[in-house]
């Protein structure tokens, strides 16, 4: 695995609607591998190779990460805010956070007792963080009204090649659609690739669409995590058995093209990659759901990640995964264009 840039993607503080760091990220490594490098003003990152080619094969994966933003600064100097998100309220109090703020990165704490943590209630309205001010005109010093907030985690190597990390929904999908698009353009693929870093996908979706009708692909695929069954409180009735390395998980979705997941698995079958199965009863709650409703409809497959503890401070993913993931959509790419 190219750790180095991986970690790069993970470190970077990018809340829904504040992606520029995770998308410079993203430049800084893949500007030697492409023809292209395009960017929008809602910051979504897309880039191409082969742009000249009449087949537009678009990969997605968002950029942006749950978390919070500062709307209001009381006279105390404490931090209030609202969510960028589906955050898990009670896993926030207690917690260390950065605010990363223009004036640099500033270090805090939600305001914990024990009454708090009682609430079934629990909502960012009851979040106070402390950040050392004195009083409101101290912490203006140090932050601003709209700062976005992320909870302070560590990235962790576990037993048998799992990674522990904040946000690797959706920067281990991006990692993955960069790779892939290196490997396909190593091996000769003549099709144009558009790999899009889309922002906003945990609040609007926008950034999904915004490339979508950009790009006006022939085809897209969806790189996005998804909950496993092997972990407590799931429930394998509601979308079947997907687990922790037994590689990237394919979606039987009413807005997949049937066909197309077809192909890819019959890729991954020559290939010796291992693929499992989920089941989705309407939408993939995913950025394909944009792009497949956008221009005049876009044939669209959703490839997954496994991933334990979904929006939790410390989400869980396996490296043979995320592998097998670049692998079959490297291959994928440059089978294409001999078809």
């Amino acid at each position: 695995m190219n750790e180095e840039f991986l970690n790069r993607l993970l470190k970077s503080i990018s809340v829904s609607g504040y992606e520029e760091p995770v998308q410079e990220a993203v430049k800084m490594e893949m500007k030697e591998y492409t023809d292209e490098i395009r960017e929008d003003e809602m910051h979504n990152l897309v880039c191409v190779i082969n742009p000249e080619h009449p087949v537009r094969i678009m990969l997605s994966a968002h950029a942006d990460e749950i978390g919070l933003m500062i709307s209001n600064i009381t006279e105390e100097g404490t931090l209030q805010v609202i969510d960028r998100g589906g955050i898990v309220t009670h896993t926030y109090p207690g917690q260390q956070v950065i605010v990363h703020s223009q004036k640099g990165d500033v270090y805090g704490v939600v305001e914990a007792y024990r009454d708090l943590l009682k609430k079934s209630d629990l909502s960012t309205k009851d979040f106070v963080i402390d950040i050392g001010a004195r009083d409101r005109e101290d912490a203006l010093k140090y932050v601003d009204l709209g700062d976005p907030i992320v909870l302070d985690t560590h990235i962790r190597k576990l037993a048998n090649g799992r990674i522990s990390a904040r946000a690797l929904d959706d920067r281990i999908g991006v990692y993955i659609i960069m790779e892939a698009l290196k490997r396909a353009r190593e091996r000769g693929c003549k099709a144009g690739v558009y790999a899009a870093s889309t922002t906003g996908e945990e609040t609007t979706k926008t950034g999904a669409y915004w490339c979508s009708t950009r790009i006006r692909p022939t085809l897209a695929i969806v790189v996005d995590v998804t909950y496993t069954s092997d972990c407590i409180g799931m429930n394998p009735a509601e979308m079947g058995t997907v687990e922790l390395g037994k590689g990237p998980v394919l979606c039987n979705s009413p807005i997949v093209v049937k066909e197309w997941n077809q192909k890819l698995e019959d890729c991954a079958k020559e290939a010796g990659i291992p693929v499992q199965r989920e089941a989705a009863s309407r939408l993939s709650y995913t950025d394909a759901d944009k792009i497949h409703f956008s221009n005049e409809g876009v044939p669209v497959v959703l490839v997954s990640i496994p991933l334990r503890y979904m929006h939790m401070p410390c989400e869980v993913a396996d490296e043979n995964d995320v592998e097998n993931c670049i692998e079959l959509i490297a291959r994928f790419l440059t089978a294409y264009q001999a078809e």
